[in-house]
């Protein structure tokens, strides 16, 4: 029924609401409170005081539950493990995640080929990240001579004494005693004993393309690190966390396959937290470390989208200063 009259020539006219129900907006559940409002950060204001004046919404939340889930794993002293790619590195990440380490919240680190190549170079010479463009049309890309020597002569010892790639490469930098030591992630956690994992695809780092690069060196310690990171994915069983910083498709392929390599061999591993960090989220982090591995109340999955360089402190310092954060409102946002 019309409540105007009206020269529209349609068979079907306007609903009169008239008679549409309301309610009180006080009665009406809502998911942001003026309790989660940010607050303006005045000059001079600690970190704590820059956290605290955040809105306690949507990302923010997520941030807190990441950091929280960390902080309860070490106080409980359960795994932490971080997979990192190589724009983590060459971001200028790695003495964060040494600094990490170095207190006890991450325990062991799985990275690809690029990340472990990005350390490594930074360690021998405080430098890393070639200029693709500048070279690749004179197909000198990727033969920077030292790189690729000493890459493969590591990969070629952890092969003969039946160790992975990730404890042949801190090895291998720790007795050459590189002017840039403090700042590698291999060289720092190989001295603290922190495993080690690196996982390659034949064909995807310059260090195969050397002359001296050997497939079955590479094949041999890359497996052994492979089923080194199901060891220590068993580990993250009540209350563990995987973090995955920035790495598209090898990490999140490779913990998948741990996963259920670990639930295949009768162990159990639920109750704990994996998390992804990136600047876009992808199809495979998003589904094979954020949704896949926790699905069916395993555990809890995060998705946290940001440029490396911005988010990673931001976590790190995150986790160490958010200890008292208050507990999220009934009334905030969940996402």
């Amino acid at each position: 029924m019309s409540t105007s009259s009206s020269k529209s020539h349609y068979a079907v006219s306007p609903l009169d609401f008239a008679g549409l129900s309301t309610y009180p907006l006080a009665a009406r559940p809502s998911k942001v409170s003026a309790r989660d409002l940010s607050r303006p950060c005045p000059p001079g204001a600690t970190l704590r005081d820059f956290f605290a004046s955040l809105p306690n919404i949507l990302a923010v939340k997520e941030l807190r539950a990441a950091a929280a889930a960390v902080r309860a794993a070490r106080a409980r002293g359960r795994a932490v493990i971080a997979g990192f790619g190589g724009h983590v590195i060459k971001c200028g990440l790695g003495p964060l995640l040494i600094d990490l380490m170095a207190q006890g919240y991450l325990t062991a680190f799985a990275c690809n080929g690029s990340s472990a190549i990005h350390d490594f170079e930074i360690a021998l010479v405080g430098a890393t990240s070639e200029d693709v463009d500048a070279t690749l049309g004179s197909g000198a890309f990727g033969g920077a001579e030292e790189t690729g020597t000493g890459f493969n002569a590591a990969c070629a010892a952890a092969a003969a004494d039946g160790i992975g790639l990730g404890e042949g490469l801190g090895r291998w930098l720790d007795a050459a005693q590189p002017p840039y030591a403090e700042q590698s992630v291999l060289i720092q956690a190989y001295r603290r004993r922190a495993p080690v994992t690196v996982h390659v695809a034949i064909g995807t780092d310059i260090t195969h393309i050397h002359p001296t690069a050997v497939g079955a060196h590479l094949g041999a310690a890359t497996h052994h690190d492979f089923r080194l990171l199901c060891g220590l994915v068993r580990e993250l069983h009540d209350g563990g966390v995987y973090l995955n910083f920035g790495s598209a498709v090898i990490l999140p392929e490779v913990f998948l396959k741990a996963v259920t390599t670990v639930r295949n061999l009768g162990y159990p591993l639920t109750t704990f937290t994996t998390v992804n960090f990136d600047f876009i989220q992808h199809y495979r982090p998003l589904t094979n470390v954020v949704r896949r591995p926790v699905a069916g109340g395993a555990g809890r999955g995060i998705a946290l989208t940001g440029h490396h360089e911005l988010l990673l402190p931001l976590f790190a310092a995150a986790i160490q200063e958010l200890d008292d954060a208050p507990e999220p409102s009934a009334a905030s946002a969940s996402g």
